[in-house]
């Protein structure tokens, strides 16, 4: 093999110990160890913490809050501890956790060579990776980032004119092989992966990059060969020795982590048994109460499974003869979706997912087209002027001075009282129409692509769509009027709302989907194939999307089209709609600790408060993901913790919806609930710290203070009321499925990179089997399940797929 190759390949391997990080304009919740999934949990972390100096658990304070709170039970600790072989009292073991982390600081923040290298990294990787935040541009960046470095580096003071860096070769390849020349071979992987993990948010975000290859990377390419190349040229100027502190040995298990891993373990297991012995309760009452009749629901709504969805639903139904209904929120369309006023496309699916089609949004309506664009026009310039503000500082002084005490007053309006600028706001929007009154999205099929995306679906897609909605979520009747609800968030001066959108859409609001899966079930010739594949769609039925404001509870329907026979349940749905807001909103601020007499007053309120640091939790708590039927869950409060996808087993006989399930919003919301578990039990390494201090650069991301790594995970006031004092229980995700057993150990034979992550501890698995009198199946690993004597069978029946190390995200 080449020594080019070794190069390649060896940069390949270290790399997927670093996890991709995405723009934060579409944050993407992601799990920040996805590369150490292949390892067991306890050996991830603490591995991950020595090469990232992350802590991998929850700190000996937050084990003693709850147990305080009674949130684990001292007899499954007592047996977790027993299992590993500890019989001192819970207090004692707390303190010989604490005494670790406290003798864990480290004070040390000299002002190394090393150093020197990350702070000059940190100055010249946000000028190249800039997303037209910037008003002077780097100059060569189309050249890409190793070849404008190459040309510009000699004029940067604070690089030595020393080392390779003094004469650096044409090829980025050619600079790493001079530095890493006399090491031995076996350690360039070890070099490689420390170094990539010496600033592991811009190497994320490098590294998402590439992989996206959307337009900012093929106007200013970089690679992580030429970040590495610039990164070991600058170590090799200042004489860095670059020997591995690991040198690729396996990092053992200390006795704080075990101890820490038996703590966690009972906290999980406490809450798993509350969520599963509701599920298997609701399950028996279920089959005591089948086979009765069911009238016709006023309306179905079906709403992502989004945490913040499962409160609205529960009060939606509290307020009359509604059926709602959980699926992912980009409602099964993996689309790029264009908007009117979009200059770019976004991809409106998960991450796990490609877009399959480019959806754009057109004018149907030239009147109202015309209002929206004068308004807008107003609205933009007036955006200019604000933008120009922040970005001169001298001119911004002038404006102030000139415009007197107008100016002042307004901001007073803003940090006095937001509540009435959001009343004053929500005024202005009412009066410009929004895209979705007068433009369609184009769902046709235009013969057309949009670089390598056909532009619209065809029939036969549109069909299967539609089909694979109702197979997963378990539609089998409908009533005259279906919804689909997707959401995004309000609020002012966050560099993280996108956070706070839909997950389930990229960080993008779900609104666009729920669009474009109204007019594909609309379509009369898709109702007549699904009606001949037995999907029994009354004539009456009608479906309209909508977008659910996961802030202020309020829900949007987007109800224009809707003929005029169905005016009157439109209204009386929209009028229940606002019940279930005052009621959701009350129940939400309680749980923000807001005194408020209001719910409504005070969501609006944090929406436009430009100093509010927690508009909303957003989906800080989750720690299940219970797959079933809504009755499971309807009459259960789950405190806004659990994810909801509908599905029932009896329209399932084959298993591809719950396979489908399994390996796509399973797998999603364990990236999901792993970014919230590690940004709170390390918000300075994992998280992204506190929101007081962060400063935006390069429309990418934020660092603390005035530089540094870019930040890759939460803020701290996403998920704790204070610095130590996590509102977020930090919980590997607990997934309770209603299904026959057998069926699920049947498609996790089938799919490796699920009993990969089940065997190695990064989330669990409950059935709860109606076949098999309710019981419940606890996945113990290598297809195996307690209380399992009947099931040695569907075992040996089901041949393990080969397990492979899962593909780099």
């Amino acid at each position: 093999m080449s020594t080019e190759s070794t190069i390649d390949d060896s940069i390949d391997s270290a790399a997927t110990t670093v996890g991709s990080v995405w723009p934060i304009h579409s944050f993407v919740t992601a799990n920040p160890l996805s590369g150490f999934e292949n390892q067991p949990f306890e050996h991830a972390v603490s591995e991950a913490t020595d090469l990232l100096g992350g802590r991998g658990y929850p700190s000996a304070d937050t084990f003693e809050q709850a147990l305080t709170r009674g949130q684990i039970d001292p007899e499954l600790l007592e047996s977790e501890l027993a299992d590993r072989g500890y019989d001192a009292a819970p207090e004692t073991l707390l303190d010989r956790i604490a005494d670790a982390d406290d003798s864990g600081i480290d004070d040390d923040a000299g002002d190394s060579d090393s150093e020197r290298v990350d702070a000059i990294l940190t100055k010249w990787l946000p000028v190249f990776l800039d997303e037209g935040r910037a008003h002077w541009s780097m100059p060569n960046r189309e050249e890409g980032f190793y070849s404008a470095f190459r040309a510009l580096a000699a004029h940067d003071d604070e690089i030595p004119n020393s080392g390779i860096v003094a004469d650096l070769p044409a090829s980025p390849t050619a600079a790493i092989d001079a530095v890493i020349e006399p090491y031995p071979e076996h350690q360039w992987e070890a070099i490689f992966e420390e170094q990539l993990a010496a600033l592991p948010g811009w190497t994320g975000f490098i590294k998402q990059r590439v992989d996206d290859g959307g337009e900012w990377h093929s106007e200013y390419p970089i690679t992580l060969d030429g970040y590495l190349a610039v990164r070991l040229s600058l170590l090799d100027a200042f004489g860095v020795d670059l020997t591995p502190e690991t040198d690729g040995e396996a990092t053992e298990v200390d006795t704080v982590d075990e101890l820490s891993e038996a703590f966690l373990s009972a906290w999980e297991a406490t809450y798993r048994e509350e969520v599963v012995d509701a599920v298997v309760a609701e399950s028996e009452a279920i089959a005591d109460t089948e086979g009765g009749a069911s009238s016709r629901p006023d309306a179905q709504l079906t709403f992502c499974i989004d945490t913040r969805s499962a409160v609205i639903r529960r009060h939606i139904e509290a307020t009359g003869a509604y059926e709602t209904f959980g699926y992912a929120g980009f409602f099964g369309v993996p689309i790029e979706y264009n908007g009117y006023e979009s200059d770019v496309s976004v991809a409106a699916c998960p991450p796990i997912l490609d877009p399959q089609h480019r959806i754009t949004e057109l004018p149907t309506d030239d009147e109202t087209q015309a209002s929206h664009d004068r308004l807008a026009g107003v609205r933009d310039a007036t955006r200019e002027v604000i933008d120009t503000l922040q970005a001169n500082a001298a001119s911004a002084y002038g404006f102030v001075e000139s415009a007197g005490s107008g100016y002042g007053l307004a901001l007073a309006a803003r940090t006095l009282v937001p509540g009435r600028v959001h009343d004053l706001f929500d005024a202005v929007a009412d009066a410009e129409p929004d895209s979705h009154e007068f433009c369609e999205p184009m769902v046709h099929h235009q013969h057309t692509y949009a670089g390598d995306l056909p532009v619209g679906l065809t029939t036969d897609e549109k069909v299967e769509y539609a089909a694979t909605a109702f197979e997963l979520m378990g539609i089998e009747t409908f009533s005259r009027v279906v919804a689909f609800v997707g959401h995004a968030s309000e609020t002012e001066n966050n560099p993280y709302d996108s956070s706070l959108d839909c997950g389930a859409c990229a960080g993008n609001p779900g609104g666009p989907n729920a669009r474009v899966l109204a007019a594909i079930c609309n379509d009369e010739a898709v109702q007549d194939e699904l009606r001949d594949q037995g999907h029994a769609i009354p004539e009456d039925t009608i479906f309209v999307a909508g977008k659910h404001n996961t802030t202020t509870d309020e829900i949007d329907l987007f109800d224009s089209d809707v003929p005029a026979t169905h005016a009157d349940d439109i209204e009386h749905l929209r009028a229940d709609l606002a019940t279930a807001r005052e009621t959701a909103t009350a129940e939400r601020t309680d749980a923000m600790g807001a005194a408020a007499t209001n719910g409504i007053d005070e969501t609006e309120r944090r929406a436009a408060d430009w100093a509010e640091t927690r508009p909303e939790w957003g989906l800080a708590g989750n720690a299940a993901f219970v797959i079933g039927p809504r009755e499971l869950t309807e009459d259960v409060d789950l405190d806004g913790r659990a994810f909801l996808h509908s599905y029932d087993h009896t329209t399932d006989p084959d298993g591809d919806a719950l396979e489908a399930i399994l390996t796509g919003p399973m797998v999603v919301t364990q990236w999901i609930n792993n970014q919230y578990y590690f940004s709170t039990v390390d918000s300075g390494v994992y998280g992204s710290g506190s929101k007081i201090t962060h400063n935006p650069v390069g429309n990418v991301g934020v660092y603390q203070g005035n530089g540094g790594d870019l930040l890759t995970g939460l803020p701290l006031q996403s998920v704790a009321t204070g610095p130590d004092d996590p509102y977020h229980q930090p919980l590997r995700l607990s997934t309770v499925v209603h299904a026959p057993v057998d069926s699920v150990t049947e498609i996790l034979a089938d799919h490796a990179e699920l009993t990969t992550l089940l065997d190695n501890g990064w989330l669990s698995l409950t059935v709860v089997d109606p076949t098999r009198d309710h019981d419940a199946f606890h996945y113990d690993g290598n297809l195996s399940w307690t209380g399992e004597p009947d099931l040695e069978a569907a075992i040996d029946d089901a041949e393990p797929a080969a397990q492979t190390v899962p593909a780099d995200d």
